[in-house]
Parts: C-alpha cells; sequence; structure tokens
C-alpha cells in the first residue's frame, strides 16, 4: 500500500500564524506523512525569533506526522536557520530538503 504523503498545498493549508498549526494536525487525520515547502510559510514562521517554526515541529513530533520541509537555499532565512536544517539531517520526523524528490524519497523510505 503506497504511503499517503500531503502536502500542505493539496490540503488547501498555509502557515502564517500559531492558530494555523493546530489546522495542520487536524488536516493530516489518515495521511503517513506531511510535506512543507518554503511558500507554505509566512515570513513569520520562517523568522527563528518568533518560535512559530519550533511549535509547529514539537506538535508534529508529539503527534508522530514524519515531516520534509523544501527549502532549496538554507541560508536564505539567515544562519541560524541553516544551522536549524542541518541540525535536522538525521531528525526522525523531521527533516529538511532542497527538492521534492528527496523528500518523498525519505518520507517513503519511513512509511515503507
Amino acid at each position: 500500500m503506497a504511503a499517503q504523503i500531503k502536502t500542505a498545498s493539496e490540503l488547501g493549508l498555509a502557515l502564517s500564524q500559531a492558530s494555523d498549526i493546530p489546522e495542520v494536525i487536524g488536516a493530516l487525520y489518515g495521511a503517513d506523512a506531511l510535506i512543507l515547502t518554503e511558500a507554505d510559510f509566512s515570513e513569520e514562521f520562517l523568522n527563528l525569533k518568533t518560535g512559530l517554526l519550533g511549535e509547529l515541529f514539537q506538535k508534529l513530533v508529539t503527534y508522530r506526522l514524519p515531516t520534509a520541509v523544501i527549502v532549496p537555499d538554507f541560508g536564505a532565512h539567515g544562519a541560524r536557520f541553516s544551522e536549524l536544517a542541518h541540525e535536522h539531517a538525521r531528525h526522525p520526523q523531521v527533516r529538511f530538503f532542497k527538492t521534492e524528490e528527496e523528500a518523498r524519497k525519505w518520507l517513503e523510505h519511513l512509511a515503507g
């Protein structure tokens, strides 16, 4: 059986404020994994000083929802963001990728 990997765009989701986080969790009911792209986030989410990205990641880990975040240029959002992406290179549930192909391969492997 193929893994149910959903993208935020196909679920009609965009992350712009903290109240969007529970909507993401609810929309993933029955799905195996999530792909988020840079375009799915507001600048506020990508600014690590707000804590929104950390809050989202914590919820995804708590609910055991494997998630791939696609950001082609980790450094585009600052040095700390780039560090975060590299720190998550081996995270068991939330990882950053530069392409959707890499992200899908990892998520399918997890579901397999």
